[in-house]
């Protein structure tokens, strides 16, 4: 029979091998963490890029059409970069907001510009599983950035910044205005410009 003389309060090899791994995770966790808030804060201030102003998020660029209207009311022509027409909210039909909020961010009305379930999900998929992009992003994406980057690093930074993007449209504006905004600059392919 072994006799195993240990000190009073002496840790047996194993146990400290699990509190130095435990130590370990949390510390590169934490540094992880910190690593991404300074990430999104540097987005955020425009050091990775510009960043639209409290200007341009309260008068977004549109490039509506101009319209030449007679003297009794009718629309003659139109001259345009991009065939846009503005509409307001109380124009659009229900059944297409409805279909639109449906397909695009079943949960529009209960987030703040990002679905956290969604984006967990299209991280855990690598993407497979369809886009965690909600109608705000989308609307980010479109009035200040455009088609996101092929090269993975830029696509990330886009992908930060158009988070910060909705966030504050979100804060600006309310959703039946960010579901006007949508639909009077999405492209809805076949050079339809918005819904109009």
């Amino acid at each position: 029979m072994a006799i195993i003389n240990r000190k009073k309060n002496q840790v047996p090899d194993s146990e400290k091998d699990i509190q130095y791994y435990s130590k370990l995770f949390w510390k590169y966790f934490f540094y992880g963490l910190g690593g991404i808030a300074l990430f999104f804060l540097f987005a955020s201030w425009g050091l990775l890029g510009s960043m639209p102003s409290f200007e341009d998020l309260e008068n977004p660029d549109s490039n509506l059409a101009t319209e030449i209207i007679s003297a009794d009311g009718v629309v003659i022509g139109k001259y345009f970069e991009k065939n846009r027409s503005q509409l307001k909210y109380s124009d659009l039909p229900k059944n297409l907001v409805q279909a639109l909020v449906a397909t695009e961010d079943a949960r529009f009305y209960d987030h703040s510009g990002i679905d956290g379930r969604g984006t967990l999900r299209a991280i855990l998929s690598f993407g497979t599983s369809g886009g965690a992009s909600t109608l705000t992003q989308q609307l980010a994406k479109q009035l200040f950035h455009g088609e996101g980057s092929k090269f993975l690093p830029f696509r990330i930074i886009q992908k930060a910044k158009e988070w910060i993007i909705a966030i504050r449209l979100e804060r600006q504006y309310t959703k039946n205005e960010i579901i006007a905004m949508y639909c009077n600059v999405y492209d809805f392919g076949n050079n339809s410009v918005g819904v109009n």
